[in-house]
Formats: C-alpha cells, sequence, structure tokens
C-alpha cells in the first residue's frame, strides 16, 4: 500500500531517506504516533517512543495482523521519562543521539529547547502543530502564509515554531485542521456515531452550513512520512488535512453514510439561548475554520488517500462499529437543546 517512491524526495537535504535512520518520536502510544511508527519501522528505521510510560508502548491496531504486529513491536524501543524533566530529556538523549525527532505531543517552547540543547548534530525536527494558529479571518481557506494569532489555545504551538526558526536546526511543522480516524482520542466522529447509533436527532449550532474541514490520521501519517529528509520541507509549514470542506449538516450525513445508518434529523439551534455549563455540545468551533492543502501537494506530492466518507467508514469499520470507544456517551446538553422550544428552523 505504502510504495517506496514515496521515501525518495527528491535532493535529499541531510536526511537521505533511503538509509535507515535513528528516530525519537515524542509521544507516540495514543493517536497519530501510532500509525506514524509503523511506517517508519517498516521503512527500516530505528524508532524510539518517548513516553511516561503510562499507557502500553504497543497496541495491536484493529485489522492488523499477527504478523505484522510481532514485527512491530519487537522492533520499536521505548524511553520512558517526563518532558517536563528538562535535565532527564538533556541527558538521556545527547547519550542516545538521535538523527530525528517527531515532535507529535509539544505544547510549549520550553519542552522543545532541552531537545535541541541535547541534539547538535540533529538533522531534522518535524513538529506537529496545528491550524489553530491561524487568525480568525473572513478570506479562507487558511493558507501557511495567513497571519497567526499569538493569543490562540495554540500559542504554545506558535511559539515553538518561532523558536525552531531562531536555532540552528533544519525543522519542518505540520498544521493539521481536524483530525479523525481510528483510535481518535477527540470525540470528533465519535460525538456524531453515539447519536447515530442511539437513534438520535443530532443537534447541530446554528444554521449548519458552517463549513470546516477534516483529515484522516493516516494520511497525516504520510504527511510526516514525505516531510523526512526532503529539501523542500526544509524550514517549511505544512497544512495537511482532507481534500474537500464539509458543512457541519454535511458531516452528520457523511457520518450517517459511512457507518450505514439511516440519515439523521438534524435539530439546529441558537447555542446563545443555553448555558451548558462547562460541557461542549458540539465537537467542533462553530465557525467557518479550513486550510488549503495545496503546497503539500505541490511541494511535497502529497495526496490524501481518504474522501470523507471513505475515511468515516474506515474510522467506523475499524474502531467504533467494533464498540470500542474513548468517551461514554453523554446526552445531557442534547437533552436541553430537544427540551427547549427555541428551536431555530
Amino acid at each position: 500500500m505504502y510504495k517506496r517512491k514515496v521515501w525518495q524526495p527528491k535532493g535529499a537535504l541531510h536526511v537521505s531517506a533511503s538509509s535507515a535512520k535513528k528516530i525519537l518520536i515524542m509521544g507516540g502510544t495514543r493517536f497519530i504516533g501510532v500509525f506514524l511508527s509503523r511506517l517508519l519501522v517498516k521503512e527500516g528505521h530505528q524508532v524510539t517512543l518517548f513516553t511516561r510510560g503510562k499507557a502500553p508502548i504497543t497496541q495491536q491496531l484493529p485489522g492488523e495482523s499477527e504478523k505484522d504486529y510481532a514485527d512491530f513491536s519487537s522492533k520499536i524501543l521505548h524511553l520512558k521519562g517526563d518532558r517536563k524533566d528538562f535535565e532527564f530529556v538533556k541527558a538521556n538523549l545527547s547519550v542516545e543521539g538521535f538523527d530525528v525527532v517527531y515532535d507529535i505531543n509539544g505544547r510549549e517552547a520550553e519542552e522543545v529547547a532541552p531537545i535541541l540543547d541535547a541534539l547538535p548534530n540533529l538533522e531534522q525536527y518535524i513538529y506537529c502543530s496545528s491550524a489553530g494558529v491561524y487568525l480568525k479571518s473572513d478570506l479562507l481557506p487558511h493558507f501557511e502564509t495567513d497571519a497567526v494569532d499569538p493569543k490562540s489555545r495554540h500559542k504554545g504551538k506558535l511559539e515553538t515554531e518561532n523558536l525552531l526558526k531562531l536555532r540552528d536546526v533544519n525543522w519542518t511543522s505540520i498544521r493539521p485542521v481536524y483530525i479523525y480516524g481510528p483510535l481518535n482520542y477527540n470525540p470528533v466522529e465519535e460525538w456524531f456515531f453515539h447519536r447515530l447509533k442511539a437513534g438520535r436527532p443530532i443537534p447541530v449550532p446554528n444554521s449548519g452550513i458552517q463549513i470546516t474541514q477534516l483529515g484522516h490520521v493516516k494520511d497525516l501519517a504520510m504527511a510526516f512520512i514525505q516531510v523526512l529528509g526532503n529539501e523542500k520541507a526544509s524550514k517549511q509549514v505544512f497544512n495537511i488535512s482532507g481534500d474537500k470542506y464539509v458543512t457541519f449538516d454535511g458531516l452528520a450525513k457523511a457520518c450517517a453514510k459511512a457507518a450505514g445508518f439511516p440519515e439523521p434529523e438534524i435539530i439546529h439551534y441558537n447555542p446563545k439561548e443555553f448555558d451548558f455549563g462547562k460541557k461542549k455540545s458540539f465537537p467542533f468551533r462553530d465557525q467557518h475554520f479550513f486550510a488549503s492543502v495545496d503546497k503539500a501537494k505541490s511541494e511535497l506530492g502529497w495526496k490524501p488517500e481518504f474522501d470523507l466518507v471513505g475515511g468515516l467508514a474506515d474510522s467506523y469499520n475499524l474502531d467504533f462499529g467494533r464498540g470500542t470507544f474513548r468517551k461514554e456517551a453523554d446526552f445531557s446538553t442534547d437533552d436541553m437543546i430537544l427540551g427547549k422550544t427555541l428551536v431555530l428552523t
């Protein structure tokens, strides 16, 4: 499925993608890293996961053969520690001397500086940022050159990108929009699947024509692979997500179609008429939010494998449809909405 040519970008900078690299993944046991680490190991790289050791280092993926899982488990390495223990990070990483770091779970710049200090000969630092760093705009989609918001809730990721620019390091930053797929720990598609399974209406804020964007985790993992050793990715930012944008109402319908449920009843409501306390009544920010992936396609030759319905079907069949999910269903905010007569029509 993953062809060798993907691994041989033209004009590698420092990292020759055809040669085995000593790679450190910060995180790697929850979602993105689970898929990324498998691709890297399959290509012959030596991969170490840096985690606190609270979760199992490997887990067999739904649909993964015993042989593939055993092969992966035998090759993956683990460094147990807390990335906020900066002295530990410096001491252990400098001893190991990694070639490449994939930072999947970094949130603050201060967590990244010790890694750079420990690895003076680092060939590439590949960072998982977020499209949430963009300044809210009336002109969409967001491009990599758009203004950013230093006060966004992702400001730590923005400060990390700025640190990488200041340091003498070859870096690449990936800015996903909403990520979905099997093992997703954010209740994105799961939120819809719970309601569809229960045969409940889907409450959607306001008009439901707000436009958003989802990208499949496996397509994101492939993008992370394609920046490795690619000189076109040197000191560059790339938006990564799906090819198409979708409305909130369209997403509810796509989830139903992907999972084999009848088209749902959609109830529109005005969020300002409710006090939900600390609970979220809907899993997406109530605004248009989407980004262009043209740069990744033209510069990296990357292209999403999954369309939205196909990707949602993959997520459902390998996760929720098997009875596995991260959060129990909570319909309390739905009931508040459905119980109130002030509903937009």
